[in-house]
């Protein structure tokens, strides 16, 4: 797997793993009682986006090692996949 390759899984990766970490802890402005006018309220007060980046980087990290470790270094192929069909000459 070429350097641009695993870059571009990873990126994928860390995007994904963002998603999923952003609205962990997330309080709104309406919850604390400090809506800012011109804001909704379903605003975060605090969105803690420095933190959330940092877990996702080690989260998505963990993620990247064992998909690169299970396609790469385990060598393993799509023929291993036992309940994949076969398609024979098809192509």
């Amino acid at each position: 797997m070429g350097i641009i390759l695993t870059l571009a899984i990873y990126g994928i990766v860390w995007w994904l793993t963002l998603f999923v970490v952003l609205p962990f802890g997330v309080k709104t402005q309406q919850e604390t009682g400090t809506v800012d006018a011109g804001t909704a309220p379903s605003a975060p007060a605090q969105p803690q986006i420095w933190q959330k980046m940092a877990v996702t980087t080690v989260l998505s990290a963990a993620i990247f090692a064992t998909i690169y470790w299970s396609i790469v270094v385990s060598g393993a192929t799509l023929d291993d996949i036992p309940f994949l069909p076969t398609f024979g000459d098809a192509y």
